[in-house]
């Protein structure tokens, strides 16, 4: 069982119950899963860009993901309805902890000029994105290795009711906002 998940059974859901006051501990929220999506909108032009992004997200998410297809037609963009244009990968369970713990603690002090990640980044019902710049802050990725830098968006979805319940459950987990 990795580090993150006992620290969640054991302290974080003493300290969330103290908090907001729950009555049961299946009311405490916890983190259901965490997505990570890239959208590689020049696959368009060249195949082989978007199967270079989906080993980068393979390598670090240690999951393999699945390609995102187009939903319309965009003629500006010269996109056609469901034409690849990026790539995502859903991590549940293990992975997702393990995934949670590398990006908190390895990967996010490693981003040039960090001062903490958005606090306002909520959507309104307990769930929290997070856009990154490039994919080089992750320790897995080789930076001879990589043809482009790109960025991805982090969607952490957890069962929180209110913004202020999911902002100190990954205040918990040592998420560093931004003060």
């Amino acid at each position: 069982m990795s580090r993150l998940k006992e620290q969640y059974q054991n302290e974080i859901v003493k300290n969330m119950t103290d908090k907001f006051g729950y009555k049961n501990v299946m009311q405490v929220p916890k983190l259901d899963k965490v997505v990570i999506n890239m959208g590689v909108g020049e696959a368009k032009e060249n195949a082989k860009l978007l199967e270079a992004a989906m080993n980068d997200l393979e390598i670090i998410a240690g999951q393999k993901p699945i390609a995102t297809k187009a939903k319309n037609s965009v003629a500006n963009f010269k996109i056609r309805e469901g034409m690849p244009i990026g790539c995502k990968v859903t991590l549940r369970g293990e992975k997702m902890y393990e995934f949670v713990d590398r990006l908190i603690n390895l990967a996010l002090p490693r981003v040039r000029d960090f001062r903490g990640v958005n606090p306002n980044a909520f959507d309104g019902r307990g769930n929290y994105a997070l856009g990154i710049k490039e994919q080089l802050i992750f320790p897995e990725i080789e930076y001879d290795k990589v043809d482009k830098v790109r960025g991805m968006d982090v969607i952490f979805v957890t069962t929180a009711k209110t913004d202020e319940e999911a902002r100190e459950l990954l205040t918990q987990f040592n998420m560093p906002f931004a003060k």
